[in-house]
């Protein structure tokens, strides 16, 4: 699948899953968690948003193992050449980021930012957002410079009200796993599959040769403009005022 659809169905994990997860004393911060006690609103709205932005953008994290990639793409050189070292770690496009251990091992590996280095947190939070709005192609048309700076003001911007508004990020280990596991679910059902079990070399995929042809006419006419409206109207249904 292409980068937007990714990310689209990250954001859609995070909203549709997100309140049923704030229940968990564990992904809410200590403080709040005394005040109001393990409820479905124990996230704010701006923690809903963080939530949905860094989901969004954590799904196309298993795609730094392709140097063509949107995300190897996204901060120049830099990010093509980490691509470039993890598609030969990884050993080629769909395999070891593409499983359900790289996805538990990237939710660990956030929880721990989340836990112990709050400089390293924030880097991670606003790298998932820079991510996010690349992905659906937030920007301005042909013009790859303005497209930049739109995005680096946007990201800065929305981590400063983020920031402001006192958002916790206790949640962010699962936000993230779970946005690359979506991403290999998304991948499942294109008719390449992916090894979700690696080590296991066995890809997983639709039956009856079923899966999706990755950046045909089907995911950019249809199944885009469905997914950015299921964002949309999910987004106003949780932060609905009562």
């Amino acid at each position: 699948m292409m980068g937007h659809t990714h990310a689209l169905t990250g954001a859609i994990a995070w909203l549709g899953v997100a309140p049923a997860l704030a229940a968990l004393p564990l992904l809410t911060e200590p403080s709040r968690y005394v005040e109001i006690g393990v409820m479905a609103d124990a996230l704010t709205p701006a923690e809903f948003i963080a939530g949905a932005l860094v989901c969004a953008g954590a799904a196309m994290l298993p795609d730094l193992d392709h140097p063509s990639a949107t995300i190897a793409q996204t901060f120049g050189p830099v990010t093509w050449v980490l691509s470039k070292a993890v598609n030969w770690l990884a050993g080629g496009h769909r395999n070891a980021t593409h499983s359900l251990l790289f996805a538990v091992a990237a939710g660990f590996g956030a929880h721990y930012l989340a836990s112990t280095h709050p400089v390293g947190r924030d880097v991670l939070v606003v790298l998932m957002i820079g991510l996010a709005l690349r992905a659906i192609g937030i920007g301005i048309p042909g013009k790859k410079f303005a497209s930049a700076m739109v995005n680096v003001a946007l990201t800065a911007g929305l981590f400063l009200v983020f920031r402001s508004d006192g958002v916790g990020y206790a949640w962010l280990g699962v936000a993230v796993a779970m946005g690359c596991l979506v991403h290999v679910v998304g991948d499942c059902c294109t008719e390449k599959g992916c090894p979700v079990l690696w080590p296991m070399r066995q890809r997983w995929l639709l039956p009856w040769k079923m899966g999706l042809k990755t950046g045909r006419a089907f995911e950019q006419k249809f199944l885009a403009p469905v997914l950015s409206v299921a964002v949309l109207g999910l987004a106003y249904w949780r932060l609905l005022p009562m």
